[in-house]
């Protein structure tokens, strides 16, 4: 039940919930208050006083607005609201005096700052501080950490905010940082001097107020108001994460989060903030005709026309790759099926059921794994699948969440029931009495490493099973960003991928890069990367990047999300649709459409729920038979975090961390 309280707030009166804090209710009534270590996602802290505010009728001095709840607050003498002044002389003086001292020791090299341009400490200070300063005493300085290859410091400039070590200890939890020392001997340091072992740690950069905490990678090559910002979606995992992304010329610089809710909070992955510079190296630029054993390049017309002889009264199978936005799925769809092929998603022998979509996307949305009670892991490590949303396993975890896992041990940054590793472990939970769940909220996600295998379409009846007895809700985490658009649209061949490729003389291999194809069939590879589907090919058709064109991607939650074009891709590569397009009018059977928005107008009418953008759409339960279980033992879908897609293998920075990750876990020996 809500405590509402009515509160005068520099002389506006609102309603708002007593247990909200006083810099809150200042959001509420659009007043704004500054701050540096307060975060609406991370735990109060209350150090830097930044916040303080007047509240009339109690202590004559300022309060902090970030620890204080408005439930804490005297009415006036005649029953009166609560009265806060945001913008006295009392709390001028006292900003000004706040941000005097966090200036004492801040080192004036803002000219040569990562953060110039983008520092709260700046704004903050031409908005609340004075020109001058008292001190006139010697600057302290601090060693600067090293916290890995992503992450670079300046720990002079900190502030001790302390934002950095709540999130690594609440969010990412990992217990790394922390602070020593009092006074002005304080420093945020970490543990025995260790790098940050997280693949969340990027975050840090963005919570930092000041330029203690800025990107290795980005370092020095821009200045924020040089950049070109595009908002998109991030195709690294299967959630579907908001990013902005930044664009000096046609060079991508950076990607950072953008705030949804709903899906990614105001967090993404490592891998999604760091992958940039794999979308400049290994480019398919020109088409590539494969002849006496070499590749060589060629223009548009020889490629589309080799293309065509080979695809003519030839037996034809698609393949759909892992990165492809839904409207290629579509062209290639109604193209190989135009010329009697088969056309199939589930690259990885996924045993997602066509045509189910409460089969292979579930009923659970992201924002359900917060109030779940119970959560059940079957055949999956989020940590690495989807580490954004092992945060939130984490934080229902912290409200009090029990969780258990069918799979193998792994560290999730959270404690785990493990119930066991093999198909006997999903067995026994039909034994199982589920009466102190049936009344709770609870979650089973499903990974694609219980899907892969033979009896995949057994082991996902089970977990539907086991969600309609507990009134729980069922959610399939999926490794491909593009997989479930595609399986929307229907490019899938019943028996799965052997079937699909049995006997095909000509494969279209669109952007699959994690699948072996056999010698004897033609292959045309259509993608952005030199990568294993480009050593394969018989003919490479250069296509465009997830930054450079518009596309639409459907998460593993099943919502439809629009990843907006943010540069051109290089030399003479096309936007996927387009070339798909053009080979259509060289095979003499033109797709009904010249534009992108005449290509979405034929999907939608195809599909119409793909038109509902940003919605979460609700799934018809179509139970699945729970079949008969092998007696393997899960495997999780993911081997290596880093390097899970071709615009991940051709980045130099993804391939460092690899191979750091890979020496963390080989056993230290210890000197004798």
């Amino acid at each position: 039940m809500s405590d509402l309280r009515k509160i005068n707030i520099d002389g506006q009166e609102i309603e708002v919930d007593g247990a909200m804090t006083l810099i809150q209710a200042c959001e509420q009534a659009g007043v704004e208050v500054p701050r540096f270590c307060y975060h609406e996602r991370l735990s109060i802290a209350g150090n830097c006083r930044m916040c303080l505010v007047e509240v009339v009728g109690g202590p004559p001095k300022p309060a902090a607005s970030c620890a204080m709840q408005v439930r804490d607050l005297r009415p006036g003498p005649e029953g009166q609201a609560p009265q806060v002044k945001t913008n006295s002389p009392m709390v001028k003086k006292a900003r000004e005096g706040v941000m005097e001292f966090l200036l004492i020791n801040h080192p004036l090299d803002c000219p040569i700052c990562d953060q110039g341009g983008e520092c709260d400490l700046q704004d903050q200070a031409m908005a609340y501080g004075v020109s001058g300063s008292r001190f006139k005493e010697a600057k302290r300085a601090v060693d600067d950490l090293d916290l890995g290859p992503l992450v670079g410091t300046a720990m002079t400039r900190c502030i001790s905010c302390t934002r950095c070590v709540r999130f690594t200890t609440e969010v990412a939890g990992i217990t790394q940082m922390g602070q020593t020392g009092r006074g002005e001997d304080a420093e945020i340091t970490s543990y025995l001097n260790q790098t940050l072992q997280s693949n969340l740690q990027g975050n840090i950069i963005d919570l930092c107020p000041v330029g203690a905490l800025t990107s290795k990678p980005y370092a020095f090559t821009a200045r924020p108001w040089e950049l070109t910002k595009t908002e998109s979606i991030d195709v690294m995992d299967a959630l579907g994460s908001n990013i902005r992304v930044d664009t000096k010329g046609r060079e991508v610089m950076r990607f950072l989060p953008r705030n949804h809710d709903g899906v990614n909070e105001e967090w993404i992955s490592d891998k999604t903030r760091f992958v940039w510079d794999g979308l400049r190296r290994q480019r398919l630029d020109t088409p590539y005709i494969r002849e006496n054993g070499k590749l060589r390049p060629a223009s548009w017309p020889q490629a589309l026309n080799k293309a065509a002889e080979a695809l003519k009264g030839k037996k034809v199978a698609a393949l759909v790759g892992d990165l492809v936005p839904v409207e290629a799925a579509f062209a290639l769809k109604q193209l190989v099926e135009g010329l009697d092929g088969n056309i199939e998603c589930r690259v990885d022998n996924a045993r997602l059921p066509a045509g189910n979509r409460s089969g292979y996307v579930g009923t659970a949305s992201i924002e359900d794994v917060d109030d779940a009670k119970y959560i059940l892991l079957i055949g999956t490590n989020p940590r690495d699948e989807a580490p954004v949303l092992n945060a939130r396993i984490r934080k229902a975890w912290l409200n009090g969440a029990k969780i258990a896992n069918i799979g193998p041990k792994a560290d999730l940054t959270y404690d785990v029931f493990q119930m066991g590793d093999g198909r006997d472990a999903l067995i026994d939970l039909q034994k199982h009495e589920f009466d102190d769940i049936l009344e709770k909220p609870s979650v089973i996600i499903v990974g694609m490493g219980a899907l892969r295998e033979a009896d995949g379409a057994a082991v996902l009846g089970h977990a539907m099973e086991a969600a309609a007895r507990t009134n729980g809700k069922l959610m399939v985490l999926h490794t491909a960003a593009g997989r479930v658009g595609a399986m929307d649209v229907g490019a899938v061949t019943e028996g799965g991928l052997e079937a699909a490729i049995d006997g095909a003389e000509v494969i279209y291999n669109l952007g699959a890069d994690e699948v072996e194809i056999d010698d004897g069939a033609f292959v045309i590879y259509q993608g952005s990367h030199g990568d294993r589907g480009a050593h394969r090919a018989d003919l490479i058709l250069p296509g465009a990047a997830y930054t450079e064109e518009n596309g639409l991607f459907v998460n593993t939650e099943g919502r439809p999300q629009l990843a907006m074009r943010a540069g051109f891709a290089p030399g003479e590569a096309k936007e996927n649709w387009a070339i798909l397009r053009a080979l259509s009018a060289e095979l003499g059977a033109t797709l009904p459409y010249d534009s992108l928005a005449q290509l979405r107008t034929a999907l939608i009418e195809a599909v119409p729920h793909l038109a509902r953008i940003d919605e979460v759409i609700e799934n018809e339960v179509q139970p699945l038979e729970a079949g008969a279980l092998g007696d393997a033992t899960f495997r999780n879908a993911v081997k290596d975090f880093y390097l899970t897609n071709p615009i991940a293998r051709a980045s130099q920075l993804m391939a460092e961390l690899s191979a750091q990750a890979k020496a963390l876990k080989t056993d230290r020996i210890a000197a004798e």
